[in-house]
């Protein structure tokens, strides 16, 4: 039988293909079609960060008129620019720096931005393609703040449980080119940025920390951030943020007259896409929300409250059914005992974390499957996209000499997962609009 007719018969292959028709819905060719800008009478500069930007920067390519210029720069992921069409010559430079935690050639790339939108006029036109992961790869530290520096702060928020808006609050305000600063540097010339979404709400400043729209954040709010956290900045670079010498250009400033914000991929339309794609094979589907947030074993365990709940009293969902959700979540690594191992802790994303959170909770429930996987293809610092759970996770793992438990404590779902065969492995897929969780109760 064929698994997306009748996923009884292979659970996890109907979960894997929802997961793919997510992410295909993702690609942003169609999206940039229906925003394009015209070509301006002057040049056309494109500029552009994130783990999308490979792809964004061909399908731009793709889609300009051969016969209008069209330069620029796009920084993306390592290993993260997909194969070039043969018939499709690059007018666009794309290059590869680090993420999550910045490196030098992403400092590299922001430095090449900004001297590329010297001597822009009015009748210029920038094309900015931002997506998520382009806080860490467009990086270019305050003044007063080494490279050194800005990464341990960025590997502390990273660990801290910190949500993504609270993060970029921070980055905007210790970088020269984030939080409007971008736009700022491209006046007068109009400036269109067309943007994948991978954060709760959609909101423009916050993906990938808004080099190009406006910030309502203050150094205030950052700062606050900072000691919520404990994480330490040097004396000079606190004396910046108290005095507001570090502040983002607002909502109102002139530099953003003209300027336009199309969203081309978001979270929800992937969800609707799973969604429409169950429902096509003659099965009910829910989508629960695409602004999840939280410690991701814990939104593991309310997922798995809800799971339990329709297995057992087909509320408030009739089974059989899908339940889909999104967001961004996020995992607090939890510090290791002194003399403990740690070369398998911290192994793990956002979605391994949750499938963890959710195995442990399921507690072997019968007729349920899941998956969780980031829709980047990464989830954390491995290579798989995230982790199957099934009715017989908890007792397989056992069967292996595996504690949940103990996995769970050291932040290791790779391991606990990897061994069950049940990572979600991918490769990179070339867009981003964050976590996609799928839950099929049979």
């Amino acid at each position: 039988m064929n698994p997306v007719s009748d996923p009884s018969q292979n659970p996890a292959a109907f979960l894997r293909h929802l997961y793919d028709v997510a992410v295909q819905r993702a690609q942003p060719l169609q999206g940039l079609k229906e925003h394009l800008p015209a070509p301006p009478k002057g040049r056309t500069l494109v500029l552009g960060a994130g783990k999308a930007g490979g792809s964004m920067a061909q399908a731009l390519e793709a889609l300009w008129p051969a016969d209008a210029p069209l330069s620029g720069l796009v920084v993306t992921r390592y290993s993260h620019i997909p194969p070039r069409p043969a018939a499709l010559a690059q007018r666009v430079e794309v290059v590869e720096a680090a993420h999550p935690v910045p490196d030098a050639a992403g400092l590299q790339a922001a430095e090449r931005m900004l001297a590329l939108t010297q001597g822009l006029a009015a009748d210029d036109l920038v094309i900015c393609l931002i997506s998520g992961g382009g806080s860490a790869l467009l990086t270019l530290p305050a003044d007063g703040l080494t490279l050194a520096e800005k990464q341990r702060i960025n590997k502390e928020l990273l660990a801290s449980g910190a949500a993504i808006g609270e993060m970029n609050c921070v980055r905007k305000h210790l970088s020269r080119i984030k939080g409007g600063r971008l736009a700022a540097a491209c006046a007068p010339a109009r400036v269109v940025t067309l943007t994948i979404s991978d954060v709760p709400g959609d909101d423009p400043s916050i993906i990938a920390s808004g080099p190009t729209v406006p910030d309502a954040s203050t150094c205030a709010d950052a700062l606050a951030i900072l000691d919520r956290y404990r994480i330490a900045v040097a004396p000079a670079v606190r004396a910046f943020l108290e005095g507001g010498l570090l502040e983002t250009p607002k909502p109102g400033n002139a530099v953003f007259a003209g300027h336009a914000v199309h969203l081309i991929a978001t979270p929800q339309q992937s969800l609707e896409a799973a969604a429409q794609a169950a429902r096509a094979a003659g099965w009910a589907a829910h989508i629960l929300s695409d602004e999840i947030e939280g410690e991701s074993r814990e939104v593991g365990k309310v997922h798995a409250a809800l799971a339990r709940a329709v297995a057992q009293r087909g509320a408030p969902f009739a089974r059989p059914c899908v339940l889909l959700s999104g967001g961004e979540t996020t995992v607090t690594v939890r510090p290791r005992p002194e003399g403990s191992p740690k070369d398998r802790a911290g192994r793990g994303g956002r979605a391994g974390e949750f499938c963890m959170g959710l195995a442990q909770a399921l507690q072997g429930q019968s007729g349920v499957w899941a998956l969780a996987a980031d829709t980047d293809g990464i989830d954390g610092v491995e290579d798989n996209a995230g982790a199957i759970v099934t009715p017989d996770t908890l007792a397989r793992g056992r069967a292996l000499g595996l504690r949940l438990d103990d996995h769970l404590d050291r932040n290791d779902a790779y391991g606990y997962f990897d061994a069950l065969g049940d990572l979600v492995v991918t490769g990179p897929t070339h867009t981003n609009v964050n976590d996609f969780r799928v839950l099929l109760i049979l």
